[in-house]
């Protein structure tokens, strides 16, 4: 059976914290827009701040789709999901809305602290989700999975870049400046990290 909460605390705050692996998903606001549901993972790159508030680190790597779709005048739609793949069966979403705060942002020092574990120049924007409604669901069709380890390869490419060497990637890419839909997405050029997570 499925459930509401008022609050991201308790049993839901530590199932959050213990998987693996979380999807996002967002969308323009034209109908015709493409829909986007992206998987995320690295250890350490989600944090609960608050019982009505997560963040997450965008990295470089592929687009940029969820960056605009929350910096779309009159949107900032957003949902996470986790899946239990071990455990008693659980789906648990929180629907909210998303605002991504860029390295420029004076709040980014205040933010970045959040993530201590992960290091490396590849953040290129914090993901800052404000719930609206979080609820559960059965998760029977779910299948079991066992979890091995963290893949390394994306903190190793990138930990390997400076900072402007980074920027520089982050340029020339596709659907980083701009949306598939044409939305304005990372601005850029990149700014510089200021900090060391």
């Amino acid at each position: 059976m499925s459930q509401r909460y008022a609050r991201i605390d308790g049993r839901i705050r530590t199932f959050i914290e213990q998987q693996p692996v979380f999807f996002t998903a967002t969308a323009p606001l034209a109908a015709d827009g493409h829909v986007n549901l992206s998987p995320k993972g690295r250890s350490g790159s989600l944090v609960v701040i608050d019982e009505q508030t997560l963040a997450y680190l965008d990295f470089g790597g592929s687009g940029a789709e969820t960056v605009a779709h929350l910096r779309e005048e009159g949107n900032g739609r957003i949902t996470l999901m986790w899946c239990a793949f071990s455990g008693p069966p659980k789906v648990l979403r929180v629907h909210g809305t998303g605002e991504a705060v860029f390295r420029d942002d004076p709040r980014w020092s205040a933010y970045i602290g959040h993530f201590a574990e992960v290091d490396g120049p590849s953040a290129r924007a914090i993901v800052v989700v404000h719930a609206r409604r979080i609820s559960d669901a059965c998760g029977f069709a779910v299948p079991f999975m066992d979890y091995r380890e963290e893949r390394t390869q994306h903190a190793e490419h990138f930990g390997r870049k400076t900072d402007e060497e980074f920027a520089a990637y982050c340029a020339k890419k596709d659907h980083v400046g701009v949306s598939l839909d044409g939305l304005p997405a990372l601005p850029l050029p990149l700014a510089a990290r200021t900090d060391t997570v």
